[in-house]
Formats: C-alpha cells, sequence, structure tokens
C-alpha cells in the first residue's frame, strides 16, 4: 500500500508518520510513493492501493497530476477514487454545491483571461475586504487578502493571475480573525473530530488547535455538504466558517490531499486504517 505523495515537501505532513506505523502495525507493506518521480520504485502499479495523502504541489501543474491519476487509477485502487479527485480538483464545485442548497462563502469564479474586474466583483459579492486565489490551488497558494483602500494592488494581482488561471473573489469574512475556521473530518462514513485553524495567506503560517467537542451543527452541515457532492468519499475535510448570527458557511470541501490531523483525532487513524484493510481485501 503506498501513501502518495511528493519528493520535495514545503512543509512536514503530520499524518505520515502514524498513518504509516498503523498501516504496518496491521500488516500491510505500507511506504511512500512520489507520484513526481520517475525512479521506477516510485511506479503506482506496484501497489495494490493508492492513498492520496500529501500531493501538496499538484496544483501547480495540474494536467500532469490529472494523467498521473489517471495512469494510477489504471494501475492500483486509487483513494479517493479518480472521478472524486477530479471533480474536487477545480473550486468550480463551491458553485454546484451552492446551487444543490450548501451555504457557502459568496464566491465569483472570473475566467483565464476575463476582463471581469476587481471592482466588478465587489459590487456583486458586496464587500470591502475581499480575498483573491486561484481556483486550483492547495496550501494558500497565491492567495492574498486586500483591504479598503487596496483596490489598485488587488487590480493589478487579479490581473497578473487571471492571464494565467481562473481566479476566485471572495468577500473576508470578518468572524475568520476571532473564532477562525473550523475543519471538520470525516473518515469512512462518520465524522471523527475537528480542529480549528487561523486564517493563512499566501508564505503564511497556519495554527491550528483541536475542537474540545463535535458541535452537533458542524456535523449535520458536514453530512449535508458530502450528500450535496454526491461523490463516492473515503476521507474528506469539510472546512467552514461561521457568522456572529449563527450562519455556517463552507470554505472549502477537501477531497484530494487534506491534513486529517491524526495526533488531534485517534478514532480517524483507526477508522481510514480499517476501511484500507477492507478495501485493499476486496
Amino acid at each position: 500500500m503506498a501513501l502518495v505523495g511528493m519528493q520535495e515537501l514545503p512543509e512536514p505532513d503530520f499524518d505520515e508518520a502514524p498513518l504509516l506505523a498503523a498501516l504496518r502495525d496491521a500488516g500491510f507493506e505500507a511506504q511512500v510513493l512520489h507520484w513526481d518521480s520517475d525512479d521506477p520504485a516510485h511506479d503506482p502499479a506496484n501497489f495494490d492501493v493508492c492513498v492520496l495523502r500529501a500531493t501538496w504541489d499538484y496544483h501547480k501543474r495540474p494536467d500532469q497530476f490529472a494523467a498521473w491519476l489517471r495512469r494510477a487509477a489504471s494501475e492500483s485502487v486509487l483513494c479517493n477514487p479518480l472521478s472524486t479527485v477530479l471533480w474536487n480538483m477545480h473550486k468550480r464545485y463551491l458553485f454546484q454545491l451552492a446551487e444543490a442548497g450548501v451555504p457557502i462563502i459568496p464566491t465569483a469564479l472570473i475566467r483565464r483571461g476575463s476582463p471581469q474586474t476587481v471592482t466588478e466583483s465587489i459590487s456583486v459579492l458586496d464587500s470591502t475586504q475581499i480575498v483573491i486565489k486561484p481556483a486550483v490551488s492547495a496550501a494558500s497558494w497565491k492567495t492574498r487578502r486586500f483591504g479598503t483602500g487596496e483596490t489598485d494592488a488587488a487590480e493589478s494581482f487579479l490581473r497578473e493571475e487571471v492571464a494565467c488561471r481562473d481566479m476566485l473573489v471572495q468577500p473576508f469574512i470578518e468572524e475568520v480573525n476571532a473564532g477562525g475556521e473550523v475543519s471538520i473530518v470525516w473518515i469512512d462514513g462518520k465524522v471523527t473530530h475537528a480542529i480549528r485553524k487561523t486564517p493563512r495567506f499566501d508564505g503564511g503560517v497556519e495554527r491550528v488547535e483541536p475542537c474540545s467537542r463535535l458541535d452537533p451543527r458542524h456535523v449535520a452541515f458536514a453530512r449535508a455538504t458530502l450528500d450535496a457532492a454526491k461523490q463516492d468519499v473515503l476521507f474528506a475535510r469539510i472546512d467552514v466558517v461561521e457568522r456572529t448570527d449563527g450562519v455556517i458557511l463552507l470554505s472549502e470541501l477537501e477531497l484530494i490531499e487534506p491534513s486529517l490531523h491524526f495526533h488531534h483525532g485517534a478514532e480517524a487513524l483507526n477508522r481510514l486504517v480499517g476501511a484500507l484493510s477492507r478495501l485493499a481485501g476486496s
């Protein structure tokens, strides 16, 4: 069994060691596979199951990654499955979820090469502080926040980036400054735990702390989101922001390579190992 990562991680993967150890304790010959390596030892055909875990550079070369995914899915069992991962790579999925009734952070999609301006987007979103980020992104890559009086800088950033890729413009949700974002971890059909993290922008550092208890509203929101997604999902992270009026908004649904924070949720680790054991035996 392989945990799919990359040759040079931009930051440590704290899930890797406990997951490898738990899989080996369960009797598997588990190791890390680098998706970006030409070494024959890292060929997905060598493994019965390939579990996407730390492919944290896929957004910088999405076409190459998609081609690798298709090859891995044809030669091994890919987890999460190919169709799920391809659906989740571009954040257009947010609009599909919104159409299905999931409350999302208001979002404007600006297509590559579009002349649409930040000013036009702000008028649609009714916000003075905004976040601009790529529609295919991970780890806050090229994600920047702009406040009142920074319209020129925002326009310049948008023009530079939209020449190369689809971009998203969103209002900055002020409650994030006080309460952070809550990440709800879903493993094999169940919410196992949740963590709270500080807002993170390009080049920044994320701080994480465990939630002392699972909020039933968050659990219900996670279930409703995954029901609306209609994807084959073994593991997921549902990132939400809660406004002061109690409304919960989806920030992102992470189905590709989310950190699952096993050090804050032993049940999640045990459930994932159990599910992978069934998958490998099927």
